[in-house]
């Protein structure tokens, strides 16, 4: 198994802010939902609202999983520790695939 202290990121700078900004984005489409259920407002807009948070929610995690896969699996197979690390990697698409 994969000692949690060994793993690390491979993310640059920019591509922290990046997602950093995104989420923020997400975190205020989220406010933005929570104002209109305080005003009353049409179910099927505040519907729409969430359907695009999921979606920006979901690329921020396909980003992810593509930055892990080409970076940390990459490296864990070219240390030797890659049935491990695929081990890994297969139960977070199946976690990611559940939402």
């Amino acid at each position: 198994m994969i000692n949690q202290l060994d793993k690390f990121t491979h993310r640059c700078g920019e591509d922290k802010e990046v997602l950093v900004k995104r989420l923020k984005r997400i975190e205020g489409q989220v406010r933005g939902i929570q104002k209109m259920i305080e005003e009353d407002r049409y179910c099927v807009d505040i519907l729409v609202q969430i359907s695009a948070i999921n979606a920006a929610m979901k690329k921020v995690g396909f980003e992810l999983l593509e930055d892990h896969t080409q970076h940390c699996v990459a490296d864990a197979i070219n240390s030797g520790k890659g049935q491990e690390s695929i081990e890994e990697l297969m139960k977070v698409f199946q976690q990611f695939s559940k939402s």
